[in-house]
C-alpha cells in the first residue's frame, strides 16, 4: 500500500514572505510531501510504531493510514478516582489487573482522580483504560512523548505484553525511538527515511538488580508507596534491590515464633519500575535464599507471605513456587481484644496467604 501525503502551502504574496524567499532562494511553494510504502496487510500484527522527529509527518501519516482511530489523551472525569472511571461496567478485578499489567500497581494512586496523578501515572492509567476497553484498533499520538524516558521504556514493555493478549491492533506515534526495543512492535515506520520495516519479536532489554541487606533506613523512601500504614516489623531483616545504583525494590523478613518459618512483608516496587517484572523475581530470590538457610539464623526456613493486592495474589497463584494457604475476607475476632479495631486486626480488607514451597 502506497501512502502519499501532500500538504499544500503556497508562499503568501507579502513583503516578509517575498524577502525570506529571496534571501534563501526558496523555489516553488512551501509544500510538505511524504510518500511511504507500507503493506500492513501482508501478515498478521498486533503492535506497530510510527517514529520520527517532530515535523516529519508522523501524525499526518497516522491519519492517512488509520483515519479517525488516531487519538491523543482520552478525557477523564475531574473528580472520580481512576478505579471508578476505568470501565465502570466491567468487573473490578479486570480493572485492577489492567492497572497492574501496565505497572500502575500503587493502590493509593488507584484512588486518585486522573488529574492528580503524575505524568507517568497518567500515561499508565491511559494504557490501562485501553486494555479494559479493548478496541479492535487503537492509535495513540504522542505515545510516551511527555514523560520521563525510564517510565516510558518500562511502561511500553509492560503495555505491549498485556496488549498482545487482547488480540487487538495498537499503533504508537512518537518522536522517541528509544521505545522500539521495549515496545517490540511488529512493524516500524521511520518518517525520517520514509521507510517501512517488519520486525521479528524479541525480548525487551534485560535489567540487572543487585540485592543488599540493609538496616531499614531505606523504608521511609518506600513507605509512601505501600498500601498499609503500619509500624516497622519487629526483629526484621531488610532487603533493598538496586538497578544502576538506584533503590527500586524493598522487602523485609522476620522469623515466626519457634523459628519454624519466616514471614515476608513490606514488599514495595517504586512506581516508575512497576510492570518490568521485578517484584516477583525480587521476592522469589530472597525467599529462595531463606529456604536454603542463607539468613542470620543459618537455618532453612520456608516463607509465608500475605497480600491484599489482587494482581499480586493472581500472580502468586500462577507461580509453581507458591502454594496458597489462606483467603480471608476479614480477620477472625480475637477474644483478647476488646475494641473492634483489635478484633479485626485494624482493617476490614481481604487477605490472601501464600507459602514459598521450593
Amino acid at each position: 500500500m502506497k501512502v502519499e501525503i501532500h500538504h499544500k502551502s503556497p508562499i503568501p504574496e507579502t513583503y516578509r514572505a517575498a524577502r525570506v524567499s529571496s534571501m534563501f532562494n526558496v523555489e516553488g511553494d512551501a509544500d510538505f510531501k511524504l510518500t511511504v510504502e507500507a503493506d500492513l496487510n501482508a501478515q498478521p500484527w498486533g503492535v506497530g510504531l510510527i517514529v520520527g522527529p517532530s515535523g516529519t509527518g508522523k501524525t499526518s501519516l497516522g491519519r492517512a493510514l488509520f483515519g479517525k482511530a488516531i487519538t491523543r489523551d482520552p478525557k477523564w472525569p475531574i473528580d472520580q478516582a481512576i478505579i471508578e472511571a476505568i470501565a465502570p461496567d466491567a468487573e473490578m478485578d479486570s480493572v485492577t489487573a489492567a492497572l497492574a499489567a501496565v505497572g500502575l500497581g500503587s493502590v493509593p494512586s488507584w484512588l486518585r482522580p486522573h488529574g492528580l496523578l503524575s505524568n507517568g501515572e497518567q500515561f499508565r492509567a491511559n494504557l490501562a483504560r485501553l486494555l479494559c476497553d479493548k478496541p479492535k484498533l487503537a492509535v495513540v499520538d504522542e505515545f510516551t512523548s511527555t514523560i520521563d524516558r525510564r517510565v516510558a521504556r518500562i511502561g511500553a514493555a509492560a503495555f505491549a505484553k498485556a496488549w498482545r493478549r487482547t488480540g487487538g491492533q495498537f499503533v504508537g506515534v512518537t518522536c522517541h525511538d528509544d521505545v522500539v526495543q521495549w515496545l517490540q512492535p511488529d512493524w516500524v515506520i521511520d518518517t525520517r527515511s520514509a521507510e517501512f520495516k517488519w520486525r521479528r519479536l524479541r525480548r525487551p532489554p534485560r535489567l540487572t538488580m543487585d540485592i543488599h541487606k540493609t538496616d531499614g533506613s531505606y523504608w521511609p523512601l518506600f513507605e509512601p508507596h505501600h498500601y498499609l500504614k503500619l509500624p516497622r516489623m519487629v526483629a526484621a531483616d531488610y532487603y533493598v534491590g538496586f538497578v544502576d545504583n538506584e533503590p527500586v525494590a524493598h522487602i523485609c523478613f522476620s522469623p515466626r515464633p519457634g523459628l519454624v518459618e519466616a514471614r515476608a512483608c513490606r514488599l514495595v516496587i517504586m512506581p516508575e519500575w512497576q510492570g518490568a517484572g521485578l517484584g516477583l523475581r525480587f521476592l522469589n530470590e530472597l525467599c529462595a535464599l531463606w529456604r536454603r538457610g542463607v539468613n542470620r539464623y543459618q537455618r532453612p526456613l520456608p516463607t509465608l507471605f500475605h497480600t491484599s493486592h489482587p494482581g499480586l495474589a493472581t500472580a502468586l497463584r500462577a507461580q509453581p513456587l507458591w502454594a496458597q494457604t489462606s483467603a480471608n475476607l476479614g480477620q477472625k475476632s480475637s477474644a483478647k481484644s476488646s475494641g473492634i479495631k483489635g478484633r479485626l486486626g485494624g482493617h476490614f480488607r481481604a487477605v490472601q496467604g501464600f507459602r514459598y514451597v521450593e
